[in-house]
């Protein structure tokens, strides 16, 4: 049976409750709710923007959406750089959870040593660190299938140079940010690289995309560059500038191949050379293009030049005596010598056997005028309007400066300088038949419009002599190919150290053009410090340039211009220098 309560009887039940208290109470409850709605009010009307902005700095991101970065392709269509897959690995070390076991295989597969890896996830404050970019696509699966927590992946691209070593001072390379810093891929960075995308979206705080926001920007892909270049004809300069190099003991050296008709650059190779897509411990030496950027005397590569230049003025004829014996001439202090007493030579006997006497007396003919004229038309000292960067103008000083000493030196290639670029670029003049064309290092299928320098005449009288020079008798007889009819002028030259020569340094060069009636391509060789004694540039640049030569000619379908007959090696005669 139920007891029942009486209220009237509990002294606590039955204690009288004073009615301010539950109007206080009241207030206070009436009170937080009416602060809560003033906040809300203030959050979600007065002060909507500030905590808009607030909210999207700590979860809204923009997501860049990278764009593909171009081929670099070759005239054929053949890849010389693309752009594959490469994740980046990030993580956020305080919320990395692995055991050893999974952090050593980490360590693994990002070839990296354990220590390095633990060292970049100890500060816990950070909330990034890279971990490696750019990894192969492989291994980012591999690093995905471990399931680490805090490890995370960053979609990227890394460039591939598939003809390696030998293409690289043409074709550059980027950095871990997809940019261009070297060659092609300089140069042309802003067409190759495109426009990335972009996407709004909120993260949680662990880095995880939870919800797309606004309108995704798509990417704009970067435009393929299609090059000049033969990657054959590249291949084998580059072989045979090798295989030179290491048999002379050199330095270094270059080789440039033109197309006559569009002023192509088939192929421009140097060695020593290095692997795009493997850059560890480079050098200077390596990296440097120094078919662009390395000037130098040109020596008696200038002689036809300036045979050419009097010629056109009107002093000499390819038959006019000059007189060179005894092999000496004074002037200014200074005697400027033969390799022997050639006596009396023909102009065209001038080129032949390279005569610095020679070449001197026909400069004398003619006023510094008008040979500053000629070498700035041929583009002397003036950087040449090529699209490459690094390219660089060379030396040839105001003529109102020259000394008698200076002019006749020029005649023969010392007191200016030129890169190996220009001294093939100057050659065009002669196998265009006067004109000087421009040069391009993209891919052009229309002949190029010269300007004109020499006339028609007067060029293919040239023409004669640089056959002339190539042939027994010559200084440069191995030149010679087997089919083709070649010409071409040999250079050798002390190299300057400081203010003065070096006794034992040279720089050896060839450069020339075949067929000699109808010319399809001009070479230039450069070797730079042989030092097995066989220094001229008739010995140490000449057989490169008959292999590079004939083995470009065979791969443009040009038919021979002579009969096949087994090659003759001829002795060249040592030219002046």
């Amino acid at each position: 049976m139920s007891r029942s309560v009486l209220y009237s009887s509990s002294p606590l039940l039955a204690s009288k409750t004073p009615v301010w208290r539950s109007k206080l109470i009241v207030a206070g409850i009436a009170l937080a709710f009416a602060g809560l709605a003033g906040r809300a009010a203030y959050v979600q009307v007065i002060g909507n923007d500030f905590f808009q902005r607030q909210g999207q700095v700590r979860f809204a991101r923009t997501l860049e959406l990278p764009a593909n970065r171009g081929r670099i392709l070759d005239r054929n269509g053949l890849l010389l750089a693309t752009s594959v897959p490469a994740p980046s690995i990030w993580a956020i070390p305080e919320d990395v959870d692995a055991n050893r076991a999974q952090l050593a295989e980490l360590a693994r597969l990002l070839e990296m040593p354990l220590a390095d890896l633990n060292k970049k996830l100890a500060d816990e404050d950070k909330t990034f660190v890279w971990i490696k970019r750019q990894v192969d696509e492989p291994i980012a699966q591999k690093i995905h299938a471990l399931g680490i927590k805090g490890i995370y992946q960053r979609k990227a691209y890394k460039r591939q140079y598939p003809e390696g070593e030998t293409a690289a001072h043409v074709v550059g390379f980027t950095n871990v940010e997809d940019r261009g810093q070297e060659g092609i891929e300089l140069a042309f960075n802003k067409e190759l690289a495109g426009k990335p995308g972009s996407r709004r979206v909120i993260k949680d705080r662990l880095g995880r995309v939870v919800e797309d926001v606004g309108e995704q920007v798509p990417p704009v892909e970067g435009q393929d560059i299609q090059l000049s270049l033969d990657s054959k004809v590249q291949f084998f300069a580059y072989q045979k500038l090798r295989d030179a190099v290491i048999a002379r003991k050199a330095k270094a050296g270059s080789v440039v191949v033109l197309d006559t008709i569009t002023g192509e650059v088939l192929a421009l190779a140097n060695y020593p050379s290095y692997v795009p897509g493997n850059r560890r411990n480079l050098t200077g030496e390596q990296l440097r293009n120094r078919a662009l950027t390395d000037t130098f005397e040109p020596g008696s590569t200038m002689k036809p030049i300036t045979v050419a230049m009097a010629l056109e003025a009107g002093r000499i004829k390819p038959q006019t005596l000059i007189d060179t014996g005894p092999g000496r001439f004074a002037l200014g202090g200074f005697t400027i010598s033969d390799t022997h007493n050639y006596g009396t030579l023909t102009v065209e006997g001038v080129i032949q056997k390279s005569s610095n006497v020679g070449a001197l007396k026909i400069a004398q003919k003619m006023s510094p005028h008008e040979m500053w004229d000629t070498y700035t038309a041929l583009g002397y000292g003036q950087k040449p309007q090529i699209q490459f960067p690094g390219a660089v103008t060379g030396r040839l000083r105001p003529w109102r400066n020259w000394r008698p000493v200076e002019q006749a030196t020029m005649s023969y290639g010392y007191g200016l300088s030129a890169s190996l670029f220009q001294m093939a670029h100057s050659y065009t003049a002669f196998a265009h038949d006067g004109q000087i064309i421009p040069v391009t290092m993209l891919k052009s299928s229309e002949p190029a419009v010269g300007v004109k320098v020499f006339s028609a005449e007067n060029a293919r009288a040239v023409r004669k002599m640089l056959q002339m020079a190539a042939a027994p008798g010559g200084t440069g007889p191995l030149a010679q190919t087997v089919g083709y009819s070649v010409g071409g002028k040999s250079g050798t030259a002390h190299k300057q150290v400081g203010k003065g020569y070096a006794s034992n340094k040279y720089r050896a060069w060839f450069t020339g053009m075949a067929p000699i009636e109808n010319p399809r391509i001009i070479v230039a060789v450069m070797i730079d410090e042989p030092s097995d004694g066989k220094y001229f540039g008739g010995v140490a640049a000449a057989p490169v340039f008959s292999e590079v030569v004939q083995q470009t000619l065979r791969m443009m379908g040009v038919q021979p211009d002579m009969s096949v007959k087994p090659q003759i090696v001829f002795s060249p005669v040592e030219e002046s220098f």
